[in-house]
């Protein structure tokens, strides 16, 4: 079931919101983020479907890895309620691995690229267990996927941004998640990072895997996602890209800072309306 386009009134209303299926990978009712008294997203609501590749787009300081982070409980909400699979997430943690920006992580601490893919296996060993043979091999298994592997022994602080970025979805990787959730993953890598990075992406979403991704790059959007939240502190257009992702949309999320040229480059004729 496929929600339908929502659209944010100029007061804040929104317009036609989408119902949240049970089987949504993930379902935002009414989440609101404040920073004193100032908030940083107001009211959101969206459905993510599941088995599909889902974009959070907008501008610098629209609110978009703060939204993320306050889906999965990083930092608190004023208000809202989040669901996985119509589970309240609370209960559903177990199911979701989380990439975070690369900007946030320590790289000087000082271990090796395998010892951060195992963490994303230490749910299965226990926190304190020692790590199977299997389960190494797991681990070695996901940093291949990710051509990786044979950087296994590298300490993290010496690896370029491109392959800190392939590291960390290893270890997300390892998780065996159902639901995904990645903040900027393709932010500061090169071309062909980047190229690895969303061909393992779209090989989960082929094994019924299910990705919500904050996304910075307008003119990737369409050939990258099936589904896209345009926000801007309030949620702007939400639902199919083929839908969703429009001139009109756009001009909105950006405030009309988008020349016509360059609305033109990322819509293909026709989708410009």
């Amino acid at each position: 079931m496929q929600p339908t386009l929502t659209v944010a009134a100029e007061d804040g209303r929104t317009v036609a919101p989408a119902p949240a299926p049970e089987d949504a990978a993930l379902a935002l009712s009414g989440v609101t983020v404040s920073y004193g008294e100032t908030p940083a997203v107001f009211s959101v609501d969206a459905t993510f479907p599941a088995q599909a590749m889902s974009a959070i787009v907008g501008p610098n300081g629209a609110g978009k890895s703060t939204l993320l982070k306050a889906a999965l409980g990083v930092i608190p909400r004023v208000s809202g309620e989040v669901r996985v699979f119509g589970t309240p997430i609370g209960r559903a943690r177990a199911r979701i691995a989380y990439v975070p920006q690369r900007a946030s992580v320590d790289w000087d601490f000082p271990t090796t690229v395998l010892d951060v893919v195992r963490m994303g296996l230490y749910r299965k060993a226990g926190l304190f267990g020692r790590l199977s043979g299997r389960l190494d091999r797991t681990a070695r298994d996901c940093l291949d996927r990710v051509g990786m592997v044979g950087l296994a022994d590298r300490q993290i602080g010496q690896l370029s941004g491109g392959q800190q970025q392939r590291v960390f979805l290893a270890r997300a990787l390892a998780q065996e998640a159902d639901l995904y959730l990645l903040d900027e993953p393709f932010a500061g890598v090169d071309a062909a990072t980047e190229r690895a990075i969303i061909d393992v992406l779209k090989d989960l979403q082929s094994e019924g895997r299910s990705v919500v991704a904050v996304h910075h790059d307008l003119a990737t959007v369409r050939s990258y996602f099936d589904h896209v939240l345009l926000i801007n502190v309030r949620p702007i257009a939400e639902g199919p890209v083929a839908t969703a992702f429009t001139a009109e949309a756009l001009n909105a999320a950006y405030g009309g800072r988008l020349s016509a040229t360059h609305v033109g480059e990322i819509l293909p004729a026709g989708g410009a309306g």
